[in-house]
């Protein structure tokens, strides 16, 4: 499958970008960032330097992923959406100096599979958001997200659990641990603050 870039965007001539993906007008992939198959990067997008990236995933216009994220497959960042990279940020050292690269070390924000991160959402690195988890749009992430849960606010909180489809699961009337998902009829086990399918 072809890959589509618009002659607008910048993609670093050693980025990879995997096959059926798709990068609009004015974003931005720089040196060493890596986009998996059928990948889409919105407009006005910005991948920042070595950011590993999977299969089937949507980046929305605008959103600004700075390295070193991961994001797994089929995760989806609305638009917007900021993953950050400095605990501390600061644009000169103590001594007033401007500060360079060599001045402070990255952290990265990594999102596992599936994982939905609303728009104009902010995620605060260091931090992980678990597989087919949901952020809210307008949320400040900064603390860990486990797996399936849906969070949301300033900072964000949980609000519930949602599947593997989106949609927020609803607790068994008989069974206080399960959760079910009103579209799929799937079901899952709360356990200790975790979620997961139920075998």
């Amino acid at each position: 499958m072809a890959i589509r870039i618009q002659e607008s965007a910048q993609v670093a001539d050693n980025a990879k970008v995997g096959e059926g993906s798709s990068v609009w007008d004015l974003a931005q992939i720089r040196e060493d960032a890596v986009l998996g198959d059928n990948c889409i990067v919105g407009r006005g997008a910005y991948i920042g330097s070595g950011v590993q990236i999977g299969s089937n995933v949507k980046i929305q216009n605008l959103a600004l992923v700075y390295e070193p994220a991961r994001l797994a497959d089929g995760v989806f960042v609305g638009p917007a959406a900021v993953f950050t990279n400095d605990h501390n940020p600061r644009a000169v050292t103590p001594s007033g100096g401007l500060k360079s690269a060599s001045d402070w070390e990255a952290t990265g924000v990594d999102i596992g599979e599936g994982a939905s991160i609303g728009a104009r959402s902010v995620c605060v690195a260091p931090v992980r958001i678990g597989k087919w988890a949901m952020v809210a749009a307008g949320a400040v992430v900064t603390r860990d997200v486990p797996d399936h849960a849906l969070v949301m606010g300033v900072p964000a909180k949980r609000a519930g659990w949602v599947g593997r489809a989106g949609e927020k699961l609803v607790r068994d009337r008989e069974d206080e641990t399960l959760w079910r998902c009103p579209a799929t009829d799937e079901t899952y086990r709360e356990d200790a603050g975790h979620l997961s399918l139920a075998g």
